[in-house]
């Protein structure tokens, strides 16, 4: 689960400006560098010499809600295509790669468009078609240096290697010695640029396994899947990440190009490098490797706003595992001035063991192993959900964990919270990251983040004013505002035993 972005880049930027002995806004300025190149991607640099080494952070304006119609999942299919390689990386020959590629697709669109025929589909032809379709993947894969895209980063020192899509954007991030510089632009540009989607079948078939795994045969997936669909009617928020599976199925490398080609374009984009570096020298280098990428227009803002809820939706699962629940609450997006208090509820419900939930849920009643509230679910750019979770003991029912959390809201709308409440969700703000003072892999992701969402990283010192301005007033008004049964959404998982087999078979299974 993705909690608001806000609270972890406050404590991060607080804890920052302890080891830095306070520095104000004008001190830090001097160490960042801004520039929009005239292809309208956005490059941040910052100065921290402490190590040799950098790290860097390309976040690209657009995931999982961003898939179209009919193509769910595809976001994410594209992340694992960045790490397959460019037109000069991962391949023996592009040239004849290409040439190969485009057979695939042929081949593909062949068997798809037989495959989805509701009436009169040919079955022998369909296997046909689907063998030449193999036939074909066989003579691309011929061309394939697997893997060689990320051997040649970590060969050069490169550590923490890796991405992850979000509903609202994809990221993409590792670490690397900083005499690697220009091979890191150079590799990283060339893959917001020049992407093949080779192995994209065999990758989807991967992705298909996530889903299996993360969804299908998981309670917790399969029932946040549920509760998304019933919470949301029209926003995207309402679809999996990972993606349907009967569209996931059918997506094609032809329309990952197509979504690639809409929303990775350098004004869709930011990107941050954090660490052994000054500006003066590494900008020019920037601006010669990701200068070259080409220039689109931005893609439009989403116009589906989600209707107001006008009474509460459940959902109900039987099956044989630990009961569960969940609930939500609509909310607004990040921008919204009282993001800060839903931060507030959020840590005075559930940061660790004093925290409200824990206490009542967990200590004093025990009747769940664990129970937390979040804000920011499933994502922060548009209007989300406050949720609260609760997983309940052996003996125990998720109406039990229902009952509970509600007291537990209801003590919150009627009461102020505490002196030490308050205050220590302001201090924990300055203290929970204070051990990744010196991560410029953190730094870099704020300062992007920020960066993309806001239109200035300045934005990070801002959050600290918003987070002091917020009051029990401010709370109990939030709480009474949100926390209302009409805007309420909840799903569930209520333990059911397996169903024994049949007679016959326990007599036959005697027998062997």
């Amino acid at each position: 689960m993705r909690f608001s972005f806000a609270v972890c880049s406050i404590a991060l930027l607080c804890g920052f400006a302890l080891a830095a002995q306070a520095q104000d806004l004008s001190s830090f300025e001097k160490r960042v560098t801004t520039k929009v190149l005239p292809n309208g991607l956005t490059l941040i640099v910052c100065e921290r010499p402490e190590a040799p080494v950098f790290s860097y952070f390309t976040i690209v304006d657009a995931g999982d809600a961003n898939d179209p119609g009919g193509q769910s999942g595809i976001a994410h299919m594209f992340e694992h295509l960045a790490f397959k390689g460019t037109k000069d990386i991962g391949t023996t020959d592009y040239a004849a790669e290409k040439v190969a590629l485009d057979k695939v697709e042929e081949a593909y669109a062949a068997y798809d468009t037989e495959y989805r025929k509701r009436v009169g589909r040919d079955e022998q032809k369909l296997k046909t078609l689907h063998a030449a379709f193999e036939q074909a993947q066989g003579e691309a894969q011929k061309f394939v240096i697997p893997n060689q895209f990320t051997e040649i980063a970590e060969s050069n020192g490169a550590t923490g290697l890796n991405a992850q899509t979000s509903l609202d954007d994809t990221q993409y991030y590792w670490s690397m010695p900083s005499n690697r510089l220009q091979l890191w632009a150079y590799m990283e540009s060339d893959r917001i640029a020049n992407p093949v989607p080779r192995e994209f079948y065999k990758e989807r078939d991967v992705v298909m396994e996530e889903r299996r795994m993360r969804t299908d045969s998981n309670p917790i997936g399969k029932m946040v899947e549920q509760f998304l669909a019933a919470a949301y009617v029209a926003h995207p928020y309402h679809r999996p990440g990972v993606g349907w599976m009967s569209e996931l199925s059918q997506i094609t490398a032809t329309e990952a190009a197509a979504f690639h080609q809409k929303y990775y374009v350098p004004a869709n984009m930011v990107i941050a490098v954090a660490g052994d570096v000054k500006a003066e020298e590494t900008m020019p280098v920037l601006e010669k490797y990701f200068g070259a990428i080409p220039a689109g227009p931005k893609p439009e803002e989403m116009s589906t706003i989600e209707p107001p809820q006008v009474a509460e939706k459940s959902v109900v699962l039987k099956a044989a595992t630990q009961p569960l629940y969940i609930e939500g609450y609509h909310k607004p997006d990040y921008r919204d001035p009282d993001d800060a208090v839903y931060d507030a509820i959020q840590d005075i419900f559930s940061n660790g063991r004093t925290s409200r939930l824990y206490r009542s849920l967990v200590r004093d009643q025990q009747v769940a192993a664990e129970a937390e509230g979040f804000s920011g679910f499933p994502d922060v750019k548009y209007p989300g959900l406050f949720a609260f979770f609760a997983a309940p003991n052996p003996g125990h029912t998720p109406e039990e964990m229902r009952t509970a959390i509600h007291k537990e809201i209801d003590k919150l709308k009627t009461t102020d919270v505490t002196d030490d409440e308050l205050a220590m969700f302001k201090t924990r703000a300055r203290a929970d990251l204070l051990r990744g003072l010196g991560d410029n892999q953190g730094l870099a992701e704020q300062l992007a983040i920020y960066q993309l969402r806001y239109g200035d990283w300045r934005e990070l010192f801002n959050q600290l004013k918003k987070i002091d301005a917020v009051t029990k007033a401010d709370i109990r008004r939030v709480a009474n505002k949100t926390f209302v049964e009409t805007n309420r959404t909840y799903a569930m998982v209520e333990f059911q035993p397996p169903a024994g087999p049949p007679a016959q078979q326990q007599s036959q299974g005697g027998a062997q």
